[in-house]
Parts: C-alpha cells; sequence; structure tokens
C-alpha cells in the first residue's frame, strides 16, 4: 500500500488532537493579572502537549520520507500511537488542574511513556518490509534517544509522587531532547541521494 492516505490520516488526527488541546484552555474568572495566573498551570500544560504533539508529527513525517509502502500491520501500529496521542489532552487537562497532585503528573507520563512505545512498534512493523523500506531500517539501528526517553518516563512516572514538579521537569527535559528531529533518518537520506547521483554519473 501506498503511504499517502496513511500520512494523510495521522496529519488529519494530529491536527484534531491540538484543536481539542486549545479548547481545554480555561478562559480567566477575571479580568486582571491574578484571574491569569490562576490560569497558568492550564497553559503551561498546554504548551509542553503541543510540543510533544508537534514532535509526533515532525519525526512521524521525517520517518514516512524514509519509506515507500505501509503495510497493514504498520496501519494498526500507526493507529496504535494515534490512540495514546488522542489521550493527550485528556491528561494535560487533569495535570493543568490539578498540577500539585502525583496521579494526574504520573498519568501524564504513562500516556506518553505509552506512545514513545508505540511509535518504535510502529517503526519496527515498517522495516519488517526491507526491500522498500531499506533506508528507515539503516536509520533507526541505534536509537539512544528513545532509550533515554523511555528511561527518563520510567524514572518520571514514580517520581511524581515524591515531587511532582521534579517528575514534570523530566517531561519538559524529554520534550527538549526531541526538539530537533530525527537525524539519523536525515542522513541516511542524504547517503542514499549521494550514492544514487554517483551511480547515474557513471552510466
Amino acid at each position: 500500500m501506498g503511504k499517502g492516505r496513511f500520512e494523510a490520516f495521522s496529519d488529519g488526527v494530529l491536527a484534531i488532537i491540538i484543536t481539542i488541546l486549545v479548547l481545554e484552555l480555561k478562559v480567566p474568572h477575571g479580568e486582571d493579572l491574578h484571574a491569569l495566573r490562576e490560569t497558568l498551570p492550564h497553559f503551561l500544560a498546554y504548551v509542553l502537549s503541543f510540543i510533544y504533539v508537534g514532535i509526533y508529527w515532525n519525526n512521524h513525517h521525517h520517518m514516512l520520507h524514509a519509506i515507500t509502502r505501509v503495510s497493514g500491520a504498520s496501519m494498526w501500529a500507526n493507529l496504535h500511537l494515534l490512540f495514546w496521542l488522542s489521550l493527550v489532552p485528556f491528561v494535560t487537562g487533569w495535570m493543568g488542574e490539578y498540577h500539585r497532585s502525583a496521579v494526574p503528573a504520573a498519568a501524564y507520563g504513562t500516556v506518553l511513556l505509552m506512545a514513545a512505545v508505540a511509535y518504535t512498534i510502529l517503526q519496527t512493523t515498517l522495516t519488517w518490509q526491507r526491500d522498500h523500506n531499506a533506508a528507515l531500517a539503516r536509520a533507526i539501528k541505534r536509537d539512544t534517544k528513545g532509550k533515554v526517553s523511555v528511561l527518563l518516563y520510567l524514572t518520571a512516572i514514580p517520581l511524581a509522587f515524591v515531587s511532582t514538579w521534579a517528575s514534570i521537569a523530566l517531561y519538559v527535559v524529554v520534550a527538549l531532547i526531541w526538539l530537533v528531529p530525527d537525524r539519523r533518518i536525515e542522513r541516511v537520506l542524504a547517503e542514499h541521494h549521494d550514492t544514487t547521483v554517483a551511480g547515474g554519473s557513471h552510466h
């Protein structure tokens, strides 16, 4: 199967998730700065989640540049990823409302952890079609950032019951790690392009 509808559907779902995120923002109950300050936890939770969804959209886009075909297993893996990302507005609103409470912060981290696991599963299923997606298979051999992210999530979730702010700080650290798109895929595609150009010049 081609990747056009696969990418278009994913982009549409991610756009809806961002729309729901912004609709969850609370209007200040008042017209002064004090009222605005009360909505700050909601706003900061929104900003963090917006960045996370943007990171997934960016890396998803880069990943699809490295493939040419999509299998049935990959379609289900993609739906699995979108399921966890669709829960981001829910846990964002909960954490924004109860930003000093451990359970909402831990739930937020659990959703992020499961989304990271789902993304890894999606990458793996796409590499099964090696004849079509060999570039992606080469690019994801070493997934240092992915492993570090999972480790930080696994640390942050129980840490929420000790210090909510420390837990949220680790979620921010993971977001900062991923702000730059996955360079591995860009490098492999550049190498493939250079090889193709070099091969064409010999004819």
